[in-house]
């Protein structure tokens, strides 16, 4: 039973209060004023140590006030709004391995912290880009050079979108000050010293495994010894994720106690053979230190990686207590290495990493606490119960993370632990460590760690490419995963527990979430955050269709792999019956393939004798004015181009309608103020309402070449949104378009300052007496978070619904 006056400073309970606190203060969509914080952490320290019935009161507050300074911290470091986009010429070094691509070469830096530099930029890290179609001049950075550089930079911010990975998040956690890109480098970029320290290093090391194992597995071997995951592809990304193998390839936890154990192996070894050393130095305290040491070195040699640098803080926890020959049950190890780790870095909880480490090993100790006792049928039975263990335990955080699970996981893993972890990685290991004593010694290692990697590799990539791969999963409800956790603590009770089969209900919020599909006769906009492009879902009870898959870039960025496949997996979608591009500028047809890939619509329409890089190979069919369709009590149909209409590009565009039994929308493209104009007039020839919509997709993201005056009012438009990219060079959108639109009477919403905006043309909610029409709500007002940029930055803010 819980004794709130017995619990230890620094116990289990103790660190459950302080995880809890620092959680709330992250989850919070504002910070508290950080001068209140810092009067709170002093008396929460006292009353930790000092009021033992309120140590975990205590300790939630002390990790409330620390979480919120150090993000204080974080977001400060950040540039300031009126430094966005300027040249400035910085000074400083190379931090972590470059990233060469086809066209660009992106590295971290972090800048000299002296007057010389930019007052918001000394001592920041930065995030920086070369962009060059010759990749000759971008081979010359290193890891630990130091550059002097002229740069334009901007402060961190990214997309914002169902599903989509949290640029803005990354950046606190990382402390990034600004993102940005190299001006003129070939006269601007000048080395002031050439590579030295430990990046330098790694880089090296990296560079003589490749030129040693000539084999396809060397990229792997690369990413086991030293963390380098340059060489692996998307292609491989893929394998590893559908195999749930994505915490074994690059550097783990694992790995590092490995090599922690390896080397408190060899000091007991020692140590037995020469027993005089344990009148000196105890064995237990000489392997303890050897542990550490070990895993510190790896630590480094993996460029002092976030995952190993919380397990070291584990492993000296453990090492601590064994020198202070201070017995205690793992739970109580665990607990202390948690509080070592947020100590260290209260901003570790935003990653995954942090909970699929410490909830893995939780448990494990709950339910495995005698893993290892036994003979080897018991000891591999309990390694194989240990798989289902974590898989089943932490398959509602990886659901509730990742959006996805991978029903291949337990079986892959089962292979791979055991496989790559005790015979690759030790070999990888063997050949770095002897490497660094002297050149070439190292070289059978690595290409003996190949040659044992590879006949596996075709294996799971049949795997992952069968039916378990996989599983994409709707975002859930905020409730939904301490629901499942609590029904996978329930199934992982000891046999003859009573109620077994009720606990599979609680994993439903999770597995089967609502995915707030239209009813019959109502439709759905989702306008997808791409940046400065255009990509809108179009869902009825029982169809979907994507109006156009945002921009992508040759050898770059491309948004239809990476925010408009996300998104549609986030919402639910399970197929795409139909695919839209407007026309066949990049800004809107480029991300068509990679959507196309992962959701391959049956009907595909685009303009007559449309151009376009992004369309080549695609069969498509002519959205020409007059053909519609129904769906689910929906009308569909395109309005322009007329039959006849020659390719003008923006001119050209498809525009789309959806008419529902309670509502509107029109969608544009880029179509200019000519072909407005001719809307409106073939509107009035025909006698029908064509144009007017309650909800109207602003067209070329709000240029000054569209919205029409006559346009504007003929819609009628209730909500006029506008897709546009933060601080796109265009300008886009215009102040005086949405000044026009806001006159007209409708309300404004913008992807760049409210990220993806999600549109219901439905019925009022039962119980409401609000006439029926659209409901707009955006992501960052549904999802608001304390590192929200676009909350922070002067002259933006929320669109009320």
């Amino acid at each position: 039973m819980f004794d709130a006056a017995r619990t230890p400073p620094l116990g289990k309970f103790v660190a459950v209060a302080l995880l809890a606190g620092i959680g709330a203060a992250l989850a919070s969509p504002r910070l508290l004023p950080w001068q209140a914080m810092a009067l709170l952490l002093p008396a929460a320290t006292a009353a930790w140590w000092r009021l033992r019935r309120a140590r975990a009161p205590a300790a939630f507050a002390f990790g409330f006030a620390l979480a919120s300074l150090h993000a204080a911290h974080a977001l400060a470091l950040q540039l300031p709004p009126d430094w966005e986009k300027r040249d400035v010429v910085v000074s400083g070094r190379i931090v972590d391995l470059p990233t060469h691509e086809a066209r660009r070469t992106q590295f971290r830096f972090r800048v000299d912290d002296d007057a010389t530099q930019p007052p918001p930029l000394r001592g920041r890290l930065l995030r920086l880009a070369w962009y060059d179609d010759d990749p000759q001049p971008r081979a010359a950075l290193k890891a630990g050079q130091r550059w002097r550089l002229q740069a334009r930079v901007r402060a961190p911010r990214g997309l914002r979108n169902p599903g989509g990975p949290d640029a803005e998040k990354y950046a606190l956690a990382q402390r990034l000050g600004a993102n940005g890109y190299l001006r003129d480098p070939a006269t601007q970029a000048r080395l002031l010293a050439p590579a030295a320290g430990l990046d330098a290093w790694r880089e090296a090391m990296c560079g003589r495994i490749a030129a040693a194992v000539a084999t396809p597995g060397s990229r792997f071997v690369r990413a086991l010894a030293l963390g380098d995951t340059r060489g692996l592809d998307d292609a491989d990304w893929e394998v590893l994720r559908g195999n749930g193998l994505t915490h074994l390839i690059a550097i783990s936890g694992f790995h590092v106690g490995l090599v922690a154990g390896f080397f408190a192996l060899v000091v007991r070894g020692l140590w037995w053979l020469w027993p005089g050393l344990g009148r000196r130095v105890p064995a237990v305290a000489a392997a303890a230190v050897a542990a550490m040491l070990g895993g510190l070195l790896y630590a480094a040699a993996a460029g002092f990686a976030l995952p190993t640098v919380r397990t070291w803080l584990m492993i000296a926890v453990v090492a601590g207590l064994r020198l202070a020959r201070r017995g205690g049950h793992g739970v109580d190890g665990l607990a202390l290495a948690a509080i070592a780790v947020v100590l260290a870095d209260p901003l570790a909880v935003l990653g995954a990493g942090f909970w699929l480490s410490f909830l893995g090993v939780a448990w494990l100790l709950w339910c495995l606490p005698a893993m290892g006792e036994g003979g080897w049928r018991q000891r591999l039975g309990g390694f194989v119960s240990a798989q289902g263990v974590a898989s089943l335990g932490l398959l509602p955080v990886c659901v509730a993370l990742f959006g996805q699970a991978s029903l291949a996981g337990p079986l892959a893993n089962l292979i791979a632990v055991p496989w790559w972890s005790l015979l690759v990685v030790p070999l990888a290991l063997l050949g770095t460590g002897l490497e660094t004593l002297r050149a070439g010694a190292g070289e059978f290692a690595w290409r003996w760690a190949a040659a044992c990697f590879e006949p596996g590799w075709p294996g799971f990539q049949a795997l992952a490419g069968s039916g378990l791969a996989l599983w994409w999963l709707p975002e859930p409800r905020g409730f939904a995963l301490p629901l499942a956790l609590l029904g996978a603590f329930w199934l992982l009770l000891p046999r003859g527990t009573p109620g077994k089969a009720l606990a599979v209900l609680l994993w439903l919020p999770l597995l089967w979430p609502d995915r707030r599909l239209p009813a019959p006769g109502e439709a759905e906009l989702v306008v997808i955050d791409v940046g400065q492009g255009l990509a809108v879902l179009v869902r009825t009870a029982n169809h979907s269709l994507l109006f156009d898959a945002g921009p992508a870039v040759r050898d770059g960025f491309d948004a239809g792999e990476r925010a408009v496949v996300p998104a549609l997996r986030a919402l639910g979608v399970r197929r795409l019956d139909a695919a839209v591009a407007s026309h066949g500028d990049q800004d809107h047809a480029g991300g068509l393939a990679a959507v196309l890939r992962a959701f391959p619509a049956p009907l595909r329409w685009a303009p007559p004798e449309v151009e376009g890089e992004a369309l080549r190979g695609l069969r498509l069919q002519a959205c020409e004015a007059g053909r519609e369709w129904r769906w689910d009590g929906v009308r569909l149909r395109f309005l322009h181009p007329p039959a006849h209409f020659p390719y003008l590009r923006n001119e050209s565009s498809c525009v789309l309608r959806i008419d529902g039994e309670h509502g509107s929308a029109l969608l544009t493209g880029d179509i200019g103020e000519v072909v407005e104009r001719d809307l409106v007039r073939r509107a009035a020839l025909s006698a029908a309402d064509s144009v007017r919509a309650d909800v109207v997709v602003i067209a070329h993201h709000g240029s000054a070449e569209s919205s029409d005056p006559a346009f504007v009012r003929a819609t009628g438009a209730r909500y006029a949104v506008v897709s546009s990219g933060h601080g796109n060079r265009f300008g886009h959108p215009r102040a005086d378009v949405l000044r026009r639109w806001r006159q007209a009477g409708a309300t404004i919403a913008d992807t760049a300052a409210d990220g993806a905006l999600r549109i219901r043309l439905g019925a009022p909610p039962q119980g409401r007496a609000s006439a029926a029409g659209p409901a707009l709500e955006s992501r960052r007002q549904t999802h608001p978070r304390l590192w929200d940029a676009a909350r922070r930055a002067p002259g933006l803010s929320y669109r009320p619904d």
